[in-house]
């Protein structure tokens, strides 16, 4: 399990974005950094700034992921045949993790981990806890009965700030989800903008 160094709030504030869209998040009050000098102004940022801003918000956004396993995903995505940026994409939105969270059984991609972790996903009939487990196109992803009637999943499931995408088929009554194909970046429902090409760059130097 990838130890979640930093509060997400924080990250939101770091970063002067809404990472995940969500109505609480401070950034929505307070658009500068956290800490004494969050309120600097912010001269031109470099090339390698705006790289490893790019780099930081995508390990960001799904979790905040281990460095060595983010760098993990550029060289599998950079081995693979396509555009490289675009298989990152697909490499992450394949993480088991975040399928869970794509299909809102959880409120948070952050919960979405700790919710597979402590076992209460099943891949094809069985149960996987491990975060990272990429997803096959095909394989349905369904969340363990004892688990189904959790306030805290059936509170998730009628969240109405953010949709499940057509590249993950889901069906709420019975707790089920089925990931259809690996998308590209244009079908991933990032609340800003994301620009893999960048960290494509930044880990290539």
């Amino acid at each position: 399990m990838t130890k979640r160094i930093d509060a997400k709030h924080k990250i939101d504030r770091r970063l002067g974005e809404n990472t995940w869209g969500r109505p609480k998040s401070p950034v929505n009050r307070r658009e500068y950094g956290p800490g004494q000098h969050g309120q600097r102004r912010k001269g031109k940022m470099s090339d390698f700034g705006t790289q490893l801003r790019a780099k930081q918000k995508v390990k960001g956004y799904y979790g905040n992921i281990s460095e060595k396993q983010f760098r993990r995903y550029y060289h599998e995505a950079v081995r693979i045949k396509g555009d490289s940026g675009e298989n990152l994409i697909g490499l992450l939105e394949r993480r088991l993790d975040a399928v869970v969270y794509r299909a809102k059984f959880v409120a948070t991609v952050f919960a979405a981990r700790q919710f597979v972790n402590h076992g209460h996903v099943k891949v094809n009939g069985r149960r996987v806890n491990i975060a990272s487990y990429q997803v096959k196109v095909g394989d349905v992803i369904e969340v363990k009965e004892a688990s189904k009637q959790l306030a805290f999943v059936l509170e998730a499931t009628q969240l109405a700030e953010r949709d499940t995408p057509d590249y993950v088929e889901v069906d709420h009554s019975k707790m089920t989800a089925k990931f259809v194909r690996i998308p590209a970046l244009a079908d991933v429902p990032y609340p800003v903008q994301m620009e893999p090409s960048l960290v494509i760059e930044f880990y290539s130097r």
